[in-house]
């Protein structure tokens, strides 16, 4: 116990020390660092935090230090997390390389793989992205169609993969392809990485209602992927698969529910700013009795939800998620979409602007993050998806 007030103590100092002030605040999406040199920060303080937590391995703390990490135990990851939460310390370096394939290289990856990856993942040089969905592949994901044909020390891939979130900033993609089209449907596809920058991908953005491309279609003609990109055993990925799921559903709304248990969106204002800015304030309080009791339950639940999200960090056996992470993906998806909704309320009419001299530059950010909150009941998979898991493998419920 000693030990880890010691460590609590170090950390807050140093935290302290290092933090710029511009990194204890919301991270709006033009200072988000997910890795690679494709898209950068605004912000030059980003890279400044980034290379300090870096050098501490705090970039991914609990990953063992060969790899790039610190070697924390869960009681010193937990502790890190909460010192950070104190000043409302940014992570350094998010996206799918330290929340998905990261994780998921530690557990099913061999150790050349590891040592290839990892670590220039957790220094923030290279971005990923997730090639699963096709358009006939959804929700039924296990009927995905993109081949990886045999040709000796490679497999020429050929399909379509769509909604590959960030694929046009990616460097690399970790993707499921069929290599054997003869098995059943879950047991003849394989789990690779091909690199973005190999002859025959082509990225093509989405355009969508907010204005701004997250998602893209890739396509892959007669694409070679090396063997020593086979992650885990021929025809084995969807176990694979599965359990980088679980790391995705664990973490994509991590960052958004720590900012919303805060009662803060990606613009910055918290729900008690955005109410004294904009709604009028009355002895105190908010003068909209209607609108003050939905802005304090949404607090009360996203603090719960957050206390929730640390007590099952800290319970937690192995390192590895389970099932339960379904839940965290689902409530933090409609705590966030209930967040940007109370932020439009607060405004009025400022906002809901699109462009134009009568709005502020954070309106129109707010604008375009409540559109784009309309996809978190369905990126990570949908909340039928979701809800069906949770039916299935928590609550143990019949077919």
């Amino acid at each position: 116990m000693a030990e880890h007030d010691e460590f609590r103590l170090s950390t807050r100092a140093w935290l302290n020390e290092n933090c710029p002030t511009s990194m204890r605040s919301a991270m709006p999406d033009n200072e988000r660092v997910e890795g690679g040199n494709k898209r950068r920060s605004d912000n030059p303080d980003s890279y400044l935090w980034l290379e300090r937590m870096i050098e501490k391995g705090w970039t991914v703390p609990n990953w063992p230090k060969e790899y790039g990490g610190a070697g924390l135990d869960k009681e010193q990851y937990v502790i890190l997390l909460q010192e950070m939460a104190a000043i409302n310390a940014r992570p350094p370096l998010i996206g799918m390389g330290v929340v998905m394939i990261g994780p998921t290289l530690l557990e099913y990856g061999n150790e050349e793989q590891k040592l290839r990856h990892l670590p220039k993942i957790a220094r923030g040089e290279t971005r990923w992205c997730q090639g699963y969905s096709e358009p006939g592949a959804g929700s039924d994901l296990a009927g995905l169609q993109t081949r990886a044909v045999d040709n000796g020390e490679f497999f020429t891939v050929n399909g379509q993969k769509i909604w590959t979130s960030g694929a046009h900033h990616a460097d690399w993609m970790f993707a499921l392809v069929r290599t054997d089209p003869d098995a059943p449907k879950h047991e003849g596809i394989s789990f690779v990485l091909l690199s973005l920058e190999d002859p025959g991908v082509t990225v093509r953005p989405i355009p969508l209602l907010s204005g701004v491309s997250h998602f893209c279609e890739t396509f892959l003609d007669n694409v070679q992927v090396p063997k020593t990109d086979l992650v885990h055993k021929l025809n084995k990925g969807w176990t694979v698969g599965k359990r980088l799921l679980q790391h995705e559903r664990s973490g994509i709304h991590t960052l958004a529910a720590a900012a919303s248990s805060k009662g803060k969106q990606d613009t910055g204002l918290s729900l008690v700013d955005a109410a004294t800015a904009y709604a009028g304030i009355e002895d105190g309080k908010l003068a909209d009795s209607e609108l003050r009791a939905a802005v304090a339950k949404h607090r009360m639940d996203a603090r719960a939800f957050a206390l929730t999200q640390g007590r099952s960090v800290e319970e937690s056996r192995g390192g590895t998620p389970g099932a339960a992470t379904s839940m965290f993906k689902l409530y933090g998806a409609e705590l966030n979409q209930r967040q940007a909704e109370l932020q439009l309320q607060l405004r009025g009419t400022q906002g809901v602007g699109w462009r134009g001299d009568g709005h502020s530059k954070e309106e129109l950010r707010l604008t375009r993050h409540w559109l784009n909150t309309k996809s978190f009941s369905i990126a990570g998979g949908s909340r039928e998806i979701q809800k069906n898991i949770i039916a299935k493998r928590v609550l143990e419920l019949p077919d």
